[in-house]
C-alpha cells in the first residue's frame, strides 16, 4: 500500500488467486495512507475444459456463496498440486506438498511456487525455466482440477453484487471465445495489460465498446521476484473506467437488496 502511494495510485485492487483475504489488511492500511481498496479476486475456473481466470470485483466481502467457492477452489488449488508434483515424481523431481504449501504461506497454492521449490532445490536456475521445462501447460497436458465453470463463476459474483472481467485474454481466445463469455454475462474484459500489444490493446477495447462491456486493466503485480515488479503504478486505467466499474456493481447491489 505504501508502494501504490509512492506511486501516486488512488485507488487499486489486490487479485490474489482464488481468495480476498489480503483485502481487509490492505483497506486499514489503505486508510491511513488515503488509498482507497476495492475487494478483488482473481478466480479459476473452468472454460470448456480449460483453465481460465477470471477477475472478480466489488462484491460482498460477506457472501457465503462466495466464500464457499473459494474454499472449495483453495482445496482444489492444493490437489492440483499434488497431481503436478505426483507427475514430477516420475521425472525424478524429488518435491513433497508440504514443501510447496510453506512455500505459498498465507496465499493460494499455485505453480509458482512449485518452481520455487524447483529452483531452491536446484533442479532449476529460475522461475522461467521451471514453466519452460516442467510446469507449462504444454509440459504438464490436461491439467486435473476440479473449478467451478466460467458460468457458475460469473454468477456467484453477480450475485455477490460484483463485476466479472475475463483477465488478460492476450492470444489464448478467439472472438468465437469471447462471444460465449459474453452470452454467460460477464462484465468486462482487462484490456490493459503487461502481455498486451498495442494491437491487442486496441482490439479488447474495441470488444468491449461494441458489447458494453468495462475495460479494465492492471500491472499483474506478483511481488519483487516477479517480471511484472516495474509495471505496479506504471499500467493502470483512468479514474474514469474506476468509476463505470464502482457505479455497475453499486447498482446490483442496490437492486439485490430490494429483491431481497
Amino acid at each position: 500500500m505504501a508502494r501504490a502511494r509512492e506511486n501516486d495510485l488512488d485507488i487499486i485492487s489486490i487479485t490474489d488467486h482464488d481468495t480476498y483475504k489480503g483485502f481487509f489488511e490492505a483497506r486499514e492500511a489503505g486508510d491511513e495512507l488515503g488509498v482507497k481498496v476495492l475487494p478483488g479476486s482473481e478466480i479459476t475456473s473452468n472454460y470448456l475444459g480449460r483453465e481460465t481466470h477470471l477477475l472478480a470485483y466489488c462484491f460482498d466481502v460477506a457472501s457465503p456463496e462466495l466464500k464457499s467457492m473459494l474454499h472449495r477452489h483453495k482445496l482444489a488449488r492444493i490437489n492440483r498440486a499434488r497431481w503436478i508434483i505426483g507427475k514430477l515424481r516420475k521425472q525424478g523431481l524429488e518435491l513433497d506438498i508440504e514443501e510447496v504449501v510453506a512455500e505459498a504461506g498465507r496465499g493460494n497454492v499455485g505453480r509458482p511456487h512449485i518452481a520455487e521449490v524447483l529452483v531452491r532445490k536446484g533442479y532449476v536456475g529460475d522461475h522461467r525455466e521451471a514453466f519452460m521445462r516442467y510446469l507449462s501447460d504444454q509440459m504438464l497436458g490436461k491439467i486435473k482440477s476440479n473449478y467451478a465453470t466460467y458460468e457458475e463463476v460469473i454468477d456467484t459474483v453477480k450475485r455477490a453484487g460484483g463485476a466479472t472481467v475475463l483477465a488478460h485474454p492476450g492470444l489464448t481466445y478467439t472472438d468465437e471465445d469471447l462471444q460465449r463469455f459474453v452470452k454467460a454475462g460477464i462484465d468486462g474484459i482487462e484490456y490493459l495489460h503487461p502481455s498486451h500489444n498495442y494491437e491487442l490493446q486496441q482490439h479488447y477495447q474495441q470488444f468491449a465498446e461494441d458489447h458494453n462491456l468495462l475495460a479494465t486493466g492492471g500491472s499483474d503485480f506478483h511481488g519483487s521476484r516477479n517480471q511484472n515488479y516495474p509495471n505496479f503504478g506504471i499500467i493502470a486505467i483512468s479514474k474514469t473506467r474506476v468509476d463505470s466499474l464502482v457505479r455497475m456493481t453499486t447498482t446490483r447491489k442496490k437492486l439485490s437488496s430490494s429483491h431481497q
